[in-house]
């Protein structure tokens, strides 16, 4: 892993190199300054290629965590970035320290597969859910157990923090949404109106709505006051696996099968597909300034993708099995990879 000073440096360089190579596009611009149409679009589209080439991020591999005995489910940063932490088929979430490889906390006390875990927003404390039905709170420093969140009937195949931290939404196989308090643990609201399991769940990013998706191929925009279903999108024949709010909250990206959709919400239209995957994907994220998307897969790559252009920037390659679960971290410089193949790699 790189040094804090090296990572300095690096940040000083790109700076340095960005206003030395707008100088050059200025000057450039003002030496062929003639005033005819042809010639700014001209300037305008050699100024966004240059910088695109020039500050466009690339991931290579930095490092791979072994230590979970089956494979990894779910994998997600800090939020300072200085930790991430895992669940796994080996009943365990585990907490690593990025800066050397190492985990910190392994956190047992589930029955059966951990399917997901997530840290608080003041990363304090991590939540994890597992096919055991249950829902458990953690401290994130002593790997203490605090509190277990009850009511599912099935398997909870997701859980999530709301902005502020201070309730909790799940969703399960069967076929419930429900909001909980955390401080109390107790149930503040249950959502119904799904035939089938529901796969995911996430809240928007200013807190007020949930989205969620599942095997009935529909995905639900939920008012998380009154439960009352604000959008319903009913799509083709495939189980819906993965739902995602964009950054700014207009929009919604998920999978079925191995193809990702956008979505607008408020027009509830289509407006990009990405096809080039060749088998089930397993998750997506939005990078955190909403440009971009990356997806991993059944064909054991991660791909990342240009929203606007539609284009694939890079695809990454290394996990030897299904590609599971992951992350980008805060600032968006890191990637967080789990898979079948029992590891965790990270990307920068």
């Amino acid at each position: 892993m790189k040094s804090t000073l090296e990572k300095e440096n690096q940040v000083t360089n790109l700076i340095r190199r960005k206003k030395e190579v707008q100088i050059i596009l200025e000057n450039w611009l003002r030496s062929s300054s003639i005033d005819l149409g042809w010639i700014s679009d001209f300037n305008k589209i050699i100024t966004q290629y240059v910088e695109f080439i020039c500050f466009i991020k690339y991931f290579k591999l930095l490092q791979v965590f072994h230590g979970h005995l089956r494979s990894v489910s779910s994998v997600n940063f800090s939020p300072d970035g200085s930790k991430i932490a895992s669940s796994s088929r080996d009943n365990t979430s585990r907490i690593w320290e990025i800066c050397s490889g190492n985990v910190i906390q392994i956190l047992k006390g589930h029955s059966a597969y951990v399917n997901y875990t997530q840290f608080s927003p003041d990363g304090n404390t991590i939540v994890s859910c597992s096919a055991d039905k249950t829902i458990r709170l953690w401290d994130t420093n002593s790997g203490q157990f605090l509190k277990e969140f009850q009511g599912h009937r099935d398997s909870v195949s997701k859980v999530q923090f709301s902005p502020d931290g201070q309730t909790i939404a799940s969703s399960s196989f069967d076929e419930t949404i429900r909001i909980w308090d955390v401080l109390s643990g107790k149930e503040i609201k249950k959502i119904v109106g799904y035939s089938n399991r529901i796969n995911d769940v996430q809240f928007s990013p200013d807190g007020k709505t949930i989205v969620s998706c599942s095997d009935d191929t529909s995905i639900g925009i939920w008012n998380v006051i009154s439960g009352e279903k604000e959008h319903s999108l009913r799509r083709r024949s495939d189980p819906i696996m993965k739902v995602k709010f964009s950054p700014d909250g207009q929009s919604i990206a998920y999978c079925q099968s191995n193809i990702i959709q956008i979505l607008d919400i408020a027009s509830e239209r289509c407006v990009k597909v990405f096809r080039e995957h060749s088998k089930e994907i397993g998750d997506l994220q939005y990078s955190p300034d909403g440009n971009s998307i990356i997806s991993c897969s059944w064909d054991r790559t991660i791909k990342w993708w240009d929203i606007k252009s539609g284009e694939i920037i890079q695809i990454l390659q290394g996990h030897v099995a299904f590609v599971t679960g992951l992350d980008i971290s805060p600032d968006g410089e890191t990637l967080a990879s789990c898979s079948n193949d029992k590891t965790i790699r990270l990307w920068g």
